[in-house]
């Protein structure tokens, strides 16, 4: 069965929110002064460095590190912060991403 453009679309602007939510949060759980703008930047430059990494190296451990490292690049270079600080947030953002796709896929239903 074929995805239609509608639902990855959907499922794309979903994901996109969600990471920019957390982001914004875990950032200013941090103590960072910078507004949602910079949250949507966040999110969306890790979802096209993702995107790229695994187009180039498939979706093995060498994507995830390369995507993770070029992540945490652009993290600290939005938000002006150090690289420890950098793995920091990385690290907390995954930590909630992951708690919360424990529950998202289950209430919006299948697409």
């Amino acid at each position: 069965m074929a995805i239609s453009f509608v639902a990855v679309l959907l499922n794309f602007v979903i994901s996109l929110i969600v990471s920019t939510i957390v982001i914004y949060i875990v950032v200013k759980l941090f103590g960072e002064k910078e507004g949602i703008g910079t949250a949507v930047m966040a999110a969306f430059v890790g979802s096209v460095i993702y995107a790229v990494a695994y187009y180039f190296l498939g979706t093995g451990l060498l994507a995830a590190v390369i995507g993770g490292i070029a992540w945490l690049i652009a993290l600290g270079s939005l938000y002006k912060i150090g690289w420890v600080k950098a793995l920091l947030v990385a690290v907390v953002v995954w930590i909630f991403a992951a708690v919360i796709s424990m529950f998202l896929p289950t209430l919006i239903g299948p697409l």
